[in-house]
């Protein structure tokens, strides 16, 4: 016996996002991320012809395997760029009230 149709709360209707700002500043990189894009160029090497989720899967096992010291650069790294990214949304946010200010 077929199972009634039944309709759900919230079902079909979409709701739209707010279009994100082209001119907001980008997210700072993660530690990891600052090893990925160090290191991918050598697995590809060391590992011709491999996929787009195997150069993944080899990069976080390299990463796991890293010790703290070995570490510490990358992490160095990625606390700069969120400190970068911390003062320009700052910086954007304090220009976006300051013009929301003039248009009132």
């Amino acid at each position: 016996m077929p199972k009634a149709a039944t309709k759900r709360a919230g079902r079909g209707e979409k709701k739209t996002r707010a279009k994100k700002d082209p001119n907001a500043p980008k997210r700072g990189l993660s530690a990891y991320m600052f090893f990925a894009n160090e290191q991918r160029d050598n697995v590809r090497e060391e590992n011709p012809g491999v996929s787009f989720g195997q150069v993944g899967k080899l990069l976080g096992e390299r990463w796991k395997a890293l010790t703290e010291k070995q570490r510490a650069p990358y992490e160095a790294k990625a606390a700069a760029d969120k400190k970068r990214y911390e003062d320009e949304k700052q910086a954007y946010n304090a220009q976006a009230d300051a013009e929301e200010e003039e248009s009132s």
